[in-house]
């Protein structure tokens, strides 16, 4: 069994590439199944379409592994993926000239996981989430993709910065731009949907 990407010590991390760069395809395939659905997550969530997404993210992996000699163990090896990944996602985006998609902010449960007595509060949650989604909708892909890598993939500014190749501040600059368009949108929410809305927050982490 593979460990949790969020447990990997950069010592473990670096060993796998060591061992990927001098040709060992078990340590190819570890750091594959150690990333593969967090950056299939992200890609599809920027594409909104399966097919798509694993080309992007086997196109990624490709390139990833084609370059492992440039990589520097001075970042986490997931940084460096989704950097790539992100750049030919963007690239796809930018010739076929669309930004779709939505982002879930919030992880919440499906319906089959919410106890009864919670299904009120949770179809009011998604009315509020899908109010989310549609304000994040509305920014640009690189805003789009701060949101999700903060939110959904749990990386700070720095990282983010690498990933988009932006500079730390066009990053908290993305951040808080949706952030302010949110409060936008929910400028007449009552104090149950605040407390709704506080709980998703703290769900997204």
């Amino acid at each position: 069994m593979t460990e949790n990407t969020s447990s990997l010590s950069r010592e473990r991390e670096k060993e796998l590439v060591d061992r990927a760069v001098g040709g060992d395809r078990a340590a190819l395939r570890e750091l594959i199944d150690l990333h593969k659905d967090r950056l299939f997550a992200f890609i599809h969530r920027m594409v909104r379409d399966h097919y798509e997404a694993e080309d992007i993210c086997q196109d990624a992996f490709l390139k990833a592994f084609a370059s492992l000699n440039s990589f520097s163990s001075e970042y986490r090896f997931s940084t460096w993926l989704f950097t790539i990944g992100y750049r030919v996602c963007l690239n796809r985006l930018r010739r076929k000239k669309i930004f779709s998609g939505e982002v879930d902010l919030t992880a919440m449960p499906s319906r089959d996981e919410v106890e009864p007595f919670q299904a009120a509060e949770s179809d009011e949650a998604g009315r509020i989430r899908s109010q989310v989604w549609g304000a994040v909708d509305q920014l640009s892909s690189p805003q789009r993709a701060a949101i999700l890598l903060f939110y959904r993939n749990e990386m700070g500014c720095h990282d983010i910065a690498r990933v988009l190749q932006l500079p730390v501040a066009t990053v908290k600059s993305h951040l808080h731009r949706a952030r302010a368009k949110l409060r936008e949108l929910l400028e007449g929410a009552t104090e149950r949907e605040w407390r709704i809305l506080r709980n998703l927050s703290e769900r997204a982490g």
